[in-house]
């Protein structure tokens, strides 16, 4: 099975005329699967989930468990039970290509974005095939990452001081040290309470995965994401110096699963693949977009003016 025309165009003129989304996909539940396993992403076009209401009358109608975004990396607000912003990162920044809680033990089958404000310029939520991403990598990378895994590191801060990223309270969304104790023993992470009140966190996971429907093999790792050389030169360059003798002391890292760093070549590699198969399209207010969280990576391109995507998932 291969991929294409991602992501796929629903709209409610090839429907009905104000159709209600949420009837249509009840009656429908088999094409949406089928689309979603084809294509990775469908996007829903002129249906007017435009608001952060609408968005979670949608999510509450879907027979799917909705999990909360507990273990979740990216910086995000809760809005409602089910509903969250998209990441709150800085506009003139890109977001790099990712599988939602790709690192953790448990991830969501399905990924939920609504416009609710479509910005200026840019801004896209930037879609690549996981599987053609895995294509485009050369044998003897995939083999290494394979044969190795990969190791995921945050020190999450206590929420006083001077902070960079999230808290382990928002990471957990619980001010209970017991909680987050239980969660990380069931998760299989190693975590470790420092005196300054913060919480480190390593845990590894495969580089690779097979879809549990489709049977197809896909990237599916966040090395790259977590890897240091992801932000801006000159804070790359700072923090390898700050932390080049401990780089499990940064605030997030990854590495392979037996210690060893990636090279930049092999970083390269994987970027100017997932660059290759990177798909941008502009939002539109009140565009709904179901993503296939294993078949497609996701990221956010820069933009200009206000934007407010929403983000749900389910299991």
């Amino acid at each position: 099975m291969t991929s294409s025309a991602l992501p796929y165009l629903w709209s409610s003129h090839a429907s009905a005329p104000d159709a209600d989304i949420c009837s249509l996909l009840a009656g429908q539940s088999d094409r949406v699967d089928e689309l979603l396993h084809r294509h990775g992403a469908i996007l829903f076009r002129g249906f007017g989930v435009g608001s952060v209401e609408s968005f979670q009358r949608f999510m509450d109608a879907l027979p799917k468990d909705k999990p909360r975004y507990i273990d979740g990396n990216s910086p995000r607000s809760k809005l409602s039970h089910s509903v969250y912003t998209s990441t709150e990162y800085p506009a003139e920044l890109r977001i790099s290509l990712h599988n939602e809680l790709s690192y953790s033990h448990t991830w969501p089958s399905r990924l939920y974005f609504c416009c609710v404000v479509a910005p200026q310029s840019g801004g896209s939520t930037v879609i690549a095939d996981s599987r053609a991403i895995l294509r485009r990598l050369s044998p003897s990378l995939v083999q290494l990452f394979e044969d190795k895994g990969v190791t995921y590191v945050r020190n999450l801060h206590g929420g006083s001081g001077t902070t960079i990223g999230k808290s382990w309270q928002q990471t957990f969304e619980t001010d209970s040290r017991a909680e987050v104790d239980a969660y990380c023993r069931s998760a299989d992470i190693k975590h470790e309470w420092k005196p300054d009140g913060g919480l480190r966190l390593v845990q590894s996971g495969p580089a690779t995965a097979l879809h549990p429907k489709t049977g197809e093999r896909v990237w599916f790792n966040q090395l790259e994401q977590f890897h240091p050389s992801s932000n801006p030169p000159e804070v790359y360059e700072a923090l390898s110096v700050i932390y080049e003798d401990s780089p499990f002391d940064m605030p997030q890292y990854a590495c392979f699963g037996d210690g060893q760093p990636a090279t930049d070549d092999m970083l390269a590699e994987v970027r100017a693949a997932m660059t290759q198969e990177s798909i941008e399209f502009p939002w539109e207010q009140g565009d709904l977009m179901i993503v296939d969280n294993m078949l497609t990576a996701h990221g956010r391109a820069p933009y200009t003016g206000p934007r407010k995507i929403l983000l749900s998932m389910t299991c």
